[in-house]
């Protein structure tokens, strides 16, 4: 979320540039890097279903090409104050839906946590005034950010964070190019400076591929409303990263921001510690002991057969637990 929030201020070295169009190289590096990554990995194939391929493209036009488009057209009709202040409830809608979404409560402290961190946001971002129309455009794009990680919240078990950031991306460069050639005609094709491309090259390597693979595996293991509150820090990071490219400075209400966040994030509660030492094994019971197949010729008596049954099968099962089996099977009048 620090990654994600130094790319305000870089995409301000690129505002001469067709937004979209823009946006476009930057998703379609980052497809590149990342599939590459998938294939040197040489991570098992996985074949995608109906519903994957749904929420794939759900996922691209919605958390993607869906949020940029809002918040480019927002920022016609609104400031990017209150633009700030609207998309900054993200952790607050995540606390509350992402837990629905897996049919359990939100837990108080996670809600709690994330009204203190959206508030934060909402400060740092400076609460600015629009149109009607800038903040419905508002409201989609805090809608895309949403959808960028419930959407991928089913996807994780089966794709893995690798594939989840790669296949969105690959597939939102095309409808962003799409968008940008009938919002700006043929101008959308002119080729980027030099600054320009290297802002565009740290937007794709860094704030996508980079950033979205580690975003998608903290939501794996976090869950979206614990992961959700990190959303947090993204204008702490353009914060950090308009100062440190000399772009603004520092006021009062981004300190507050920032320490909101900080007292936000750390109301969040920790997740359980994973159990230390071997797992308890199951106890074995009289139907787990079988005899095993033998070269020997077949005993000549009940007597032998049970003896040979219980040497070959002695090898596998711990004694302890043989012995436990044994005295089950008795007291069932096996």
């Amino acid at each position: 979320m620090l990654l994600v929030g130094t790319s305000t201020a870089v995409s301000a070295t690129t505002a001469g540039y067709p937004v979209l169009t823009g946006q476009a190289l930057r998703y379609a590096l980052a497809a590149v890097i990342l599939l590459a990554v998938v294939h040197h990995r040489r991570l098992p194939r996985v074949r995608l279903t109906a519903r994957d391929v749904l929420l794939l493209v759900a996922l691209a036009a919605t958390g993607l090409a869906g949020f940029n488009l809002c918040l480019v057209e927002a920022t016609r009709h609104a400031g990017p104050a209150m633009i700030g202040a609207v998309v900054g409830g993200v952790p607050v809608v995540l606390a509350l839906v992402g837990p629905l979404l897996e049919r359990r409560r939100p837990a108080a402290r996670t809600v709690t946590a994330a009204v203190v961190v959206a508030l934060g946001t909402a400060v740092a971002a400076g609460l600015g005034s629009g149109s009607l129309t800038g903040l419905l455009l508002s409201l989609g794009a805090l809608a895309g950010e949403v959808a960028f990680s419930l959407l991928a919240v089913p996807l994780l078990p089966r794709l893995g964070p690798l594939r989840v950031a790669a296949y969105p991306a690959a597939l939102a460069a095309p409808l962003l190019l799409v968008a940008g050639l009938a919002l700006d005609g043929p101008a959308a094709l002119r080729l980027p400076t030099l600054g320009e491309a290297a802002a565009f090259v740290y937007l794709g390597a860094v704030v996508t591929a980079a950033a979205f693979f580690l975003w998608y595996d903290a939501l794996g293991r976090l869950g979206p409303d614990r992961a959700g509150l990190f959303a947090g820090l993204v204008p702490v990071g353009a914060l950090l990263t308009t100062v440190a490219l000399g772009l603004g400075h520092v006021g009062p209400a981004d300190v507050a921001g920032a320490l909101l966040v900080a007292a936000g994030l750390r109301q969040s509660p920790r997740a359980p510690k994973a159990p230390r030492g071997p797992a308890r094994q199951k106890p074995v019971g009289p139907e787990d002991i079988r005899p095993c197949q033998s070269t020997t010729k077949p005993a000549t008596n009940a007597r032998n057969t049970s003896a040979n049954t219980m040497r070959a099968t002695a090898a596998p099962v711990p004694m302890r637990a043989l012995f436990g089996a044994m005295n089950r099977s008795g007291r069932s009048g096996s």
